[in-house]
């Protein structure tokens, strides 16, 4: 498997990872959100705020990982290196 296979597999499997990661913990936010709100109809108001500001925190996870994916896919620090080996071996 070459370098640049490896490098579009981790960006794959980084990405599917920060994404269940988001999912689940966005998942959770909006059930303690409508469990609170269940609870408490009066404290709605608060309730939702408070839930957008952490859905926004956790999707900024979710954003740091796909640009985490991009850098490894078009930026990476290492290709040059990865390219001057593939020809050493190559010879």
């Amino acid at each position: 498997m070459n370098f640049f296979s490896m490098c579009v597999i981790a960006a794959g499997i980084g990405m599917g990872l920060g994404a269940v990661g988001t999912g689940i913990g966005q998942g959770f936010a909006v059930k303690g959100a409508v469990e609170g709100v269940s609870r408490n109809p009066g404290a709605s108001g608060k309730i939702l705020t408070t839930m957008m500001i952490g859905l926004a925190m956790i999707e900024s996870l979710a954003i740091y990982a796909l640009v985490v994916s991009l850098i490894i896919l078009f930026a990476n620090p290492y290709k040059d290196i990865a390219l001057k080996l593939a020809e050493t071996v190559a010879k």
